[in-house]
């Protein structure tokens, strides 16, 4: 389960739910968005392989000691094309999108996405830097998590690659757990 804190002060938690075939077979995950413990919506079918991409995709980055950001925070995966820590990642990108469908296709009951988005950070001059040394713009790099519930509100949480990372592992890695527990001739299986 990966929880986060929202700007508003609102609590997200998202669980990784199995997906089961026509026969009952475990095969996939979809997400369960919960806001301050109430349901919130259902998202993302089928997105186990998305969300195992990105987390290797965020350790990679953060790995890429010749990326253009020098802070590791500030790294994030960049477009297939465009390996190494987003290299050339001034304009906002899309790392994931997921939608609640129904079965013939129309979307509703929620929604999470993730954007990362270039925020400028004024860093004061001064004593720090040297006396009278000037302040100054420093470029950061954020993961914005939007998450839309069934009733159209919505909720934001801005987030450093470390912290990005961490949430997306976790998620695997319970998503992980939850289809081995339930694999056929498995004896915990319900």
């Amino acid at each position: 389960m990966g929880e986060l804190r929202c700007v508003d002060g609102s609590c997200l938690t998202v669980t990784p739910v199995v997906c089961r075939d026509s026969v009952g077979e475990p095969y996939e995950i979809t997400l369960e968005l919960r806001r301050d413990g109430l349901p919130y919506g259902t998202v993302g079918e089928r997105c186990g392989w998305f969300l195992a991409r990105l987390a290797r995709g965020v350790a990679e980055a953060r790995a890429d000691r010749a990326a253009k950001w020098p802070d590791p925070d500030d790294r994030f995966p960049g477009p297939p094309d465009r390996p190494g820590g987003g290299e050339g990642g001034e304009r906002d990108e899309e790392l994931f999108a997921f939608r609640y469908r129904t079965r013939r296709g129309a979307a509703g009951g929620g929604e999470l996405r993730c954007r990362l988005r270039t925020v400028p950070v004024w860093v004061p001059g001064g004593e720090d830097a040297g006396r009278g040394a000037p302040g100054g713009w420093r470029l950061t790099r954020r993961a914005f998590l939007e998450a839309w519930g069934s009733g159209g509100v919505g909720l934001r949480a801005v987030l450093t690659s470390a912290e990005l990372g961490v949430f997306v592992r976790e998620l695997v890695e319970e998503a992980e757990e939850r289809l081995r527990s339930q694999a056929p001739g498995d004896a915990a299986r319900t």
